[in-house]
């Protein structure tokens, strides 16, 4: 009985240990968020801004789904010089489509561009060969991906806001658009395996290390984009997006990551299948985090969000009589974690879409998702991609 006694007491003191750092952490991020920035809102151009920004697009076989941005860029004001798609050899008719468009909106233009080299990933490059044929005389570089929808106001809200913070690079968290019950259950999880990890957004991150920023809608002054050699830096990464963008901040610019659920939609993934093979592969972000960055933050996330479920659910199984001091206390820690969760998942609900999704409810029950996300997170921490977005990938290549 001693014995059971002591294997009682110390597998929660162990768990404690565990856990109790990285609930410190986690409360010293989410304590930032009253002092974030608001939600970026739809803003009217003035004139100052005539033919200030170049928007570069890439894709390879996106017709599915890049027919609501180009509505959207198409109506975008006089502050966008020039929308270049750079395709990569599409075979399903995603030129053609940007051509139709062309017809009626001579800012767009399509290029192909020049056959991948060993040591770049895909989408890197087609930015950087954007960024290369984009005009010298515009201020602004946007990229944007293929996923988006933009609201009409999108750009000027965009360029407003970074030169209101002074901002040199600065990028935008969606609203997510969910139409499928796994994605409703999964997609959330995912995206809290971010939220923990990193400041909110709409607060101004000191660690370039720790900066977060978003592929989908991508702000940077053209001036400091040329003087970084545009996306060399992050040319084998697949997570381009951060890898830049820590790159960036730590040359001493002014990074951003700020709220734009109310300019901007995407539509990524169809379906929890899709969503846990495209997008949990790149959430890990090693290619932009050093080993010791990595390990952290999977210690982080299986201490507050893969856990705490786990142990609940084991106490309600397994609920040993009476309860020693150890165990209350590990069964009050995960329950103020689990309370963290819900009032995370009612924070982030602005942050969704969900008129058009089949039970859209499960997303309220995404929190039984946590450790499947979680697990994620860790089975692609040690995997390399080996293919991304329709093109396959042998041994990456250093830069």
């Amino acid at each position: 009985m001693d014995n059971a006694l002591t294997v009682e007491s110390v597998i929660p003191l162990i768990l404690l240990l565990i856990q109790l750092p990285a609930t410190a952490i986690l409360l010293s991020r989410l304590l930032k968020g009253p002092g974030r920035l608001p939600p970026i809102q739809p803003q009217q151009p003035t004139p100052e801004l005539l033919a200030n920004v170049s928007v570069v697009v890439p894709t390879l076989n996106e017709a599915r789904r890049i027919t609501p941005l180009l509505s959207g860029l198409s109506l975008q004001s006089y502050e966008v010089r020039e929308i270049i798609v750079v395709d990569s050899n599409s075979q399903d008719g995603t030129p053609e489509l940007v051509k139709a468009i062309q017809q009626k909106d001579p800012r767009f233009r399509v290029i192909t561009d020049d056959p991948l080299p060993g040591d770049w990933v895909g989408r890197p490059w087609a930015l950087h060969n954007g960024f290369l044929h984009s005009s010298e005389d515009s201020e602004w570089f946007l990229g944007m991906d293929a996923d988006t929808q933009p609201h009409p106001g999108l750009v000027v809200s965009l360029v407003k806001a970074a030169a209101a913070q002074g901002y040199d690079l600065v990028s935008l968290s969606p609203q997510f658009i969910l139409q499928y019950p796994g994605e409703c259950l999964l997609q959330p999880a995912l995206l809290m395996t971010l939220l923990y990890r990193f400041d909110p957004a709409g607060i101004r991150t000191e660690q370039p290390e720790r900066v977060m920023a978003n592929g989908q809608c991508f702000l940077c002054r053209r001036a400091v984009l040329a003087a970084v050699g545009g996306y060399t830096s992050a040319c084998s990464s697949f997570c381009d997006d951060v890898t830049l963008a820590r790159y960036i901040a730590a040359q001493g610019y002014k990074v951003g990551f700020l709220d734009g659920a109310k300019v901007l939609k995407v539509r990524m993934y169809e379906g929890a299948l899709e969503t846990w093979k495209e997008w949990g592969r790149s959430l890990d972000l090693k290619d932009a985090s050093t080993p010791g960055q990595i390990w952290g933050d999977l210690w982080l996330l299986s201490a507050v969000q893969g856990l705490p479920l786990l142990i609940l659910l084991a106490y309600l199984i397994f609920l040993p009589t009476p309860l020693l001091l150890p165990q209350l206390l590990l069964l009050g820690l995960n329950g103020f974690l689990l309370l963290i969760r819900l009032g995370m998942l009612l924070a982030i609900a602005p942050s969704y879409d969900r008129t058009s999704a089949k039970a859209g409810w499960l997303f309220w029950l995404s929190p039984l998702a946590d450790p499947i996300a979680v697990l994620r997170i860790f089975l692609s921490a040690f995997r390399t991609p080996k293919e991304w977005r329709g093109r396959k990938y042998g041994k990456s290549a250093e830069c």
